[in-house]
């Protein structure tokens, strides 16, 4: 009979024989966090004194990593150990801080760059089905005929049903040259499509543009990369050939950010020259500084693509789209234009991620992300998790906003506090005060919440049965409708009203 019983405690012999382990381990661990931290600092300022390391705490680490190492149930390498443990000192600081593997530092660096070998397509999910979005033009998807609204049933001889976009995305990217079979359902056929294509080189579009009526100009940023800022220029340039401009609408919404220097040119179109974007504030001196709208903290290797821009995108009337989904270099640009009075602000409060992440290479091929910094508006706002809350509030939808169901950096674990800069007469780290600006703003964020709050459960997921996805310049956008009656004079919706105190529910939604 099979029988369970606790792990006897180490005898003393036993404790004899582990400790000349242990402390052979703790040599070497101290050896490689030693190597760690002066990589580190050496990439930050080589000048920087290392801190002095607790050796009795590196001690209990280097008993735990010998413990495992002789009882654990099965061999671990040593290489998974130390990232292990490199990986939860770092996520255990705050939500944004990692340990990026060969893997992740990769997928960083594609990401950035805005090219990658794949199939060419935005996909999301829809009823456990991985779901195309769009083609993207001039790729083998948008050749071979996919479409938008089709369901991938199979990605090679692996069923989509269940799986997550990233997963989708792993197994569908690829050197360029290689082939994939894609199997997709299209509505209204009676048998799946069967298509096999050769990945490319796939560039990311990350501007895309409009004239919604003549005069009447939109432009949408998905993500700040190293291309956005000439890809903005260029857009610009054909909106403005295509007659007088009335006014612009600048669609942020869902864009999670991206580069600060594509933030701070994207703002410096449509700003005065030299004025603040934002500064940043953090322990060290070099965390400290002013970013302006000036080609010298925006542009690369001298080239300053908005530099020949128009001069009606200074002066032509224009409103910012904003959601819950706008963090970080969205919040960026949509605080400084509206600090500067430069544009509305419409939508909904956005996600609140205000740090500065910096990338600290420990490898050719590895390196940690360290949160390094907060940062600000012009006007010395915090943006860190409070976010930039519209000058007109929208709803996503006519009859309604659920955007308090979305996570904002306010409910991440481990998120840092609003600390307002230091000598701005705000309040200081871990204060909820601030000034009456911001009061005033926490309150508008906070009746948002409430509107959405006051429906039942019931109500909650009846809407979010019937509702389609938001697409986003769509005739049907209805946030884009609100933007063009602010820009042609005409009255702004109202948010949908509340339910009487008695119609709240506390219920969850199932």
């Amino acid at each position: 009979m099979n029988q369970m019983r606790d792990e006897p405690t180490a005898t003393p012999s036993k404790t004899r024989r582990m400790r000349p382990f242990a402390l052979v381990c703790a040599g070497a661990v101290a050896g490689v966090l030693v190597s760690l931290g002066i990589s580190a600092v050496a990439q930050k300022d080589s000048r920087s004194p290392l801190q002095a390391l607790p050796l009795e705490e590196l001690r209990q680490f280097a008993d735990v990593f010998g413990a495992i190492k002789g009882n654990y149930v099965e061999a671990v390498e040593d290489k998974k150990l130390i990232s292990e443990a490199i990986s939860g000192m770092l996520s255990g600081l705050d939500p944004h801080s990692a340990f990026l593997d060969a893997k992740a530092f990769k997928e960083m660096q594609l990401n950035t760059s805005g090219q990658f070998g794949g199939i060419g397509i935005e996909i999301g999910v829809e009823d456990g089905f991985i779901k195309v979005i769009s083609p993207i033009e001039d790729t083998p998807a948008e050749r071979a005929g996919i479409r938008a609204a089709d369901l991938i049933v199979k990605i090679g001889e692996r069923p989509a049903k269940g799986i997550s976009t990233t997963e989708a995305v792993e197994l569908m990217r690829g050197k360029p040259g290689t082939s994939l079979t894609i199997t997709v359902s299209r509505k209204g056929e009676p048998a799946p499509r069967v298509f096999t294509l050769e990945r490319a080189v796939i560039k990311v579009q990350s501007v895309r543009s409009k004239m919604i009526e003549p005069g009447f100009a939109y432009t949408r940023i998905t993500q700040f990369q190293e291309q956005t800022l000439p890809s903005l220029a260029k857009h610009l340039d054909q909106l403005a050939s295509q007659g007088p401009l009335k006014g612009l609408v600048l669609d942020l919404r869902n864009d999670p950010g991206g580069l600060l220097q594509g933030a701070l040119g994207v703002s410096a179109a449509f700003l005065p020259p030299k004025v603040l974007v934002t500064s940043t504030d953090g322990r060290n001196a070099d965390a400290r500084r002013r970013y302006n709208a000036d080609p010298n903290d925006y542009a690369r290797h001298g080239d300053d693509p908005i530099g020949q821009l128009p001069a009606v995108y200074k002066s032509v009337p224009m409103v910012v789209l904003v959601n819950a989904g706008s963090a970080s270099a969205s919040e960026i640009v949509a605080g400084a234009l509206q600090d500067h009075k430069r544009a509305t602000i419409i939508g909904t409060q956005t996600f609140g991620k205000g740090s500065v992440q910096t990338i600290l290479p420990l490898s050719s091929t590895t390196a940690i992300k360290l949160t390094t910094a907060r940062y600000y508006t012009p006007s010395g706002r915090s943006i860190q998790a409070k976010g930039i809350t519209p000058d007109i509030l929208v709803d996503e939808y006519a009859d309604g906003d659920l955007s308090h169901l979305r996570v904002r950096e306010a409910d991440l674990k481990g998120h840092l506090g609003d600390a307002n800069k230091p000598g701005s007469g705000g309040p200081t780290q871990g204060s909820s005060g601030g000034s009456t600006q911001t009061e005033r703003r926490s309150g508008e964020d906070s009746a948002a919440a409430e509107r959405g709050k006051s429906l039942t459960a019931e109500q909650i997921n009846e809407r979010l049965r019937n509702r389609k996805p938001v697409v986003f310049g769509s005739p049907e956008d209805w946030q884009l409708q609100q933007a063009m009656n602010h820009l042609k004079g005409r009255p702004v919706a109202k948010p949908a009203s509340t339910q009487t105190a008695a119609a709240r529910s506390d219920r969850i939604v199932d």
